[in-house]
């Protein structure tokens, strides 16, 4: 897959197959999407194309600290992106200036001159342009008179809860991962670096990483213990990990630490590595001792082992 983040660094194509879209936390929604584009692309025998942003425009149109929290980086996006088969990727830095730019010019300027869609392909609720004018229904109106084949991708239900990111994001919030992760279509997880903690773990025979992620808007899952899995240098690492305040030992700030059950875990402070979250096991809660609190870490840690086998 080609990625490309400089427009005159695109080799002008004859026609294509594009989508557009910001792709918050891909899921299997967007999977349908990249899917269709992918499949008329094979048909027509030309490029599949995705044309998305970075970073998340709500990062720069929302003037308050408070940020959106991002389900998966630009990274992990790519990554799934390419397993669906996309060929080309066009990442626009997206800035306060280019938000201004109307969904007609943005199509006449930079989509049509560089891309040549033959077809495009849309989620039934996605927006583009100034004031989020690039509305479904303009870009019908749009392709009509451009002659450009359109196919509007409707929404994916399951269980009666319609599959974006908005849900997603709230299923994570609220600690119900292996929902989430369904949803998705792939683990929620994202990279963390290891930093050095206060060894309370070590003290109870269960040794930690404490992380802290990479992204500053990272999303974070509900308070709790979770069975995770880790990937750093190519290795797999299964672990527990607690996110929470350590109320046992009257903490306030929010720690997240990880115990691999893998015995060849050596040093990894100062690396970087990618925390998955598999299923969540319980609530975070305050013991009356630190003999209590081991005697539930060993249940806790059986009882992820006992999940292993499912995603081995």
């Amino acid at each position: 897959m080609e990625i490309v983040h400089q427009i005159d660094k695109i080799k002008v194509l004859p026609a294509s197959v594009v989508t557009i879209g910001s792709y918050d936390g891909i899921h299997r929604g967007h999977h349908e999407i990249l899917k269709s584009v992918v499949h008329h692309a094979s048909a027509l025998k030309i490029p599949s194309v995705l044309v998305t942003f970075e970073p998340h425009p709500r990062h720069i149109l929302d003037p308050s600290d408070d940020k959106l929290s991002l389900i998966m980086g630009l990274d992990q996006k790519l990554e799934i992106i390419e397993s669906l088969g996309i060929e080309l990727v066009y990442v626009i830095n997206f800035t306060e200036e280019f938000s201004k730019i109307s969904a007609t010019d943005f199509l006449n300027d930079t989509v049509l001159p560089n891309f040549n869609p033959t077809f495009m392909i849309v989620g039934y609720n996605h927006h583009f342009g100034n004031k989020r004018e690039g509305s479904p229904k303009f870009l019908k109106s749009y392709c009509e008179q451009k002659g450009i084949g359109l196919d509007i991708i409707h929404k994916i239900s399951d269980e009666g809860n319609v599959i974006s990111s908005t849900h997603i994001r709230q299923l994570i919030k609220d600690g119900f991962v292996r929902r989430a992760n369904f949803e998705l279509g792939s683990v929620f997880g994202f990279m963390a670096t290891v930093i050095h903690g206060a060894g309370r773990g070590k003290e109870l025979e269960f040794p930690t990483a404490n992380v802290i992620p990479v992204e500053k808007n990272q999303l974070m899952p509900n308070p709790g213990v979770y069975f995770t899995r880790g990937r750093i240098n190519g290795l797999q690492l299964y672990g527990m990990c607690n996110f929470g305040t350590r109320p046992t030992f009257d903490e306030e700030d929010l720690v997240m630490e990880i115990h691999f059950f893998h015995d060849k875990v050596i040093d990894l402070y100062g690396n970087e590595i990618r925390v998955e979250f598999l299923e969540r096991i319980r609530d975070e809660k305050k013991f009356r001792s630190s003999e209590d609190l081991k005697s539930q870490l060993i249940k806790d840690k059986q009882k992820c082992l006992e999940l292993q086998g499912k995603y081995e």
